[in-house]
This record gives C-alpha cells, sequence and structure tokens, in this order.
C-alpha cells in the first residue's frame, strides 16, 4: 500500500517530514516525535489559513468574523463581547474591531444594558442571520471536499484523535503555561 504522495505508507514526504530530517541530523539525540504532530496541526492550519475559505471570501467575510456572526447564531440569543471573546477564542479588542465592522455593514446591532452602562449586548439583524444561513451550507461544502481524500473512518479517526488532542489542552492550559515559566 502506498501513500497519496508516492512513498510507502509511514514514510511521510510532506514538508514538516524534511523538517524532521533536518533536526535529526542536527541534533540526533533528540526525540522530534512531537513535531511530526505540532507541525503537521500548524502545516495544515496554516493552509488552510491561506485558502481563506472561499464562500467566506465571495461574501467579503473573514474566518474570524464569520465565526463571531455564527456564535451569535448557533447560541441563538444575544452576547455581550466577553461572551463574544470567550466563543471565538479572540481578543477583546479583536472582537471590538470586528464587532464594528460588522456593526458598519448592518450584520449585527448593540445595544447598551439597561442595568449597566458599561455591558454592551450584540445580536445579529436579519441579514446577519440570513447571510450565515446561506453561507455556511456552501462553507461546509467547501470544507467537505478539502477533506475529500480522507474515507469516512480515518475523518472520524482524525476527528476523534484532535477531540482528545483539544480537550487535554484545554484542561491543562494553566500548566502548559506555567510549563513556560520553569527553567
Amino acid at each position: 500500500m502506498t501513500a497519496t504522495n508516492g512513498g510507502p505508507t509511514g514514510t511521510r514526504q510532506d514538508t514538516v517530514a524534511a523538517v524532521v530530517r533536518q533536526w535529526r541530523t542536527v541534533h540526533p539525540r533528540l526525540d522530534t516525535a512531537p513535531m511530526e504532530i505540532i507541525g503537521r496541526i500548524n502545516r495544515c492550519s496554516a493552509l488552510l489559513q491561506q485558502a481563506e475559505d472561499a464562500p467566506l471570501r465571495r461574501a467579503g467575510l473573514s474566518r474570524a468574523e464569520f465565526d463571531l456572526l455564527g456564535a451569535l447564531r448557533r447560541t441563538g440569543h444575544e452576547l455581550t463581547p466577553s461572551e463574544l471573546t470567550r466563543e471565538t477564542f479572540s481578543s477583546g479588542a479583536a472582537v471590538t474591531k470586528r464587532l464594528k465592522a460588522l456593526s458598519e455593514r448592518g450584520l449585527v446591532e448593540r445595544r447598551g444594558d439597561t442595568r449597566d452602562r458599561r455591558v454592551a449586548h450584540v445580536r445579529l439583524t436579519d441579514a446577519g442571520r440570513d447571510l450565515v444561513d446561506g453561507i455556511l451550507p456552501e462553507q461546509l461544502a467547501y470544507e467537505t471536499a478539502v477533506l475529500a481524500d480522507l474515507d469516512a473512518d480515518g475523518q472520524e479517526e482524525l476527528a476523534s484523535l484532535l477531540g482528545d488532542l483539544l480537550t487535554r489542552l484545554e484542561g491543562r492550559l494553566g500548566s502548559l503555561r506555567d510549563f513556560r515559566n520553569t527553567p
């Protein structure tokens, strides 16, 4: 059996494989196995971001803007900018900037809290809801095409493995921060 790149199964000839080989030459005693996983995750992420999600681009949206609109749509209710920050894993400043742009396009509306003037509530406008509902099927079809070379079992296994990794990382975020500060 051969991999899609023409090499034997298990022998990857992707960019990360070349990097790992180079590091093994420079530091033969170091275990570079984590690099094979993290490097590939990072490389896949970069390539997917470069593709810029064609349906979103046609709609004039960035992935980050779509994530904001999607958070409002899938939760089905108003959210504060702080809640949107948590929902989208973005910084507060980034959310504020995106909300301003989306508001100017008429896709979201902000209203002040009646009890606390410091708090704003954000909701989708009808135009924002229609945009999300119109793009989502096309975006999912695009993502399906990106994954088309993996069979259903491969996709399920990859989703499960990535889910396990994500769960562990989310649970260990504090300890990973502490790891950076140890000598």
